[in-house]
């Protein structure tokens, strides 16, 4: 535990990312950070990575696209050792952790002014379906028919899940966030309690989830989610190719968001033209094909099948600061080495 910046919070707000594994990570990291600066140039980013990906900046003169760099340990550099200890990485009084596969599109002011009443909260619906945690096929049948998502509610005294998607948290209370992740840890110690399924038989994923656990632990803590779906308000909306227009750096975003959730929901189905074909049958329905065409403050590229345009986008981003050598990136030591 980093006992000082318990003690000491190193500014009154700011941004977390964690980095780890494949060299392609910190450079979804740096583009994130190159993001938010267009529209915030005020509140410090902290870095916790591996030795490796520190490394990895200083070889290329890039440390000060961060304001602090933390190494982080073998024991955190994994889903759930980072997002499971959050209360050991609250450097900030207040603190957005995020996912490093995020683009910022607008002005941040009001989101944070938004989470000002949460001690601790995450991004999601109050609700969860039954695919949150469970197969991403034809097996969810049985879920349904079994009721598994009941039993698992049943069994650990839970009267609601929530769905969070913890590529956006926010903590300012450091003993909720750890009773929060400690909860979470045990939850998912008790995965053969649950009908919940581990992610990494996803394709394309080689890590165990955190959501499904720390969904369950904020249900047992009757913490709110931050509402994830908000229209013009949203804190992230999932890039959808279909459903947004942009540039090739992301300086112009523009999402098509369905006012009904379920209409909205067909946005996660791989193949475009059932999500065509279903939203155009439903919009027979009236009000269920409305929608309104907005600018998120983030945009998530947190389907599988649709993560190119961000990884074209970091490794332009990425080239492009190598190539300019900033002469103050180069300079900045990584402040946060050496904390006990």
């Amino acid at each position: 535990m980093l006992k000082s910046v318990q003690q000491k919070r190193l500014a009154p707000e700011g941004y977390v990312y964690a980095t780890y594994g494949h060299p392609r990570y910190l450079k979804h990291a740096v583009a994130s950070v190159v993001s938010l600066r267009r529209y915030d140039e005020d509140r410090p980013v902290a870095l916790a990575c591996t030795e490796k990906h520190e490394n990895i900046l200083e070889e290329h003169g890039l440390t000060g696209v961060f304001d602090y760099i933390h190494t982080l340990s073998e024991k955190h550099a994994s889903i759930v050792g980072f997002k499971h200890h959050l209360h050991e990485f609250m450097f900030f009084e207040k603190n957005i952790f995020l996912d490093s596969d995020i683009i910022w599109c607008k002005e941040p002011e009001n989101l944070w002014k938004s989470f000002e009443p949460y001690p601790f909260t995450i991004t999601g619906t109050q609700i969860s379906d039954n695919f949150f945690g469970g197969p991403k096929n034809i097996g969810i049948v049985a879920d349904i028919l079994f009721r598994r998502r009941k039993r698992t509610l049943d069994h650990f005294g839970l009267t609601y899940l929530s769905r969070v998607q913890t590529g956006m948290v926010y903590a300012q209370d450091y003993s909720l966030t750890k009773k929060v992740c400690e909860l979470a840890q045990k939850m998912l110690d008790r995965k053969d309690e649950t009908h919940f399924r581990s992610r990494t038989l996803e394709q394309g994923r080689s890590e165990e989830s955190c959501e499904w656990s720390m969904a369950m632990a904020m249900s047992k803590l009757d913490l709110p989610v931050y509402p994830w779906l908000q229209g013009h308000t949203s804190p992230q909306l999932d890039y959808i190719s279909d459903l947004t227009s942009h540039d090739a750096d992301f300086e112009y975003v523009v999402c098509k968001y369905y006012s009904d959730r379920f209409v909205y929901s067909f946005r996660g189905l791989k193949s475009n033209l059932l999500r065509k074909l279903l939203i155009n049958l439903f919009s027979l329905i009236p009000g269920k094909g409305d929608y309104l065409k907005t600018t998120p403050y983030c945009l998530h590229f947190g389907w599988y099948h649709e993560k190119q345009p961000f990884f074209e986008f970091s490794e332009r981003t990425w080239n492009r600061l190598v190539k300019k050598q900033l002469p103050n990136l180069g300079d900045s030591q990584s402040r946060l080495k050496n904390l006990p």
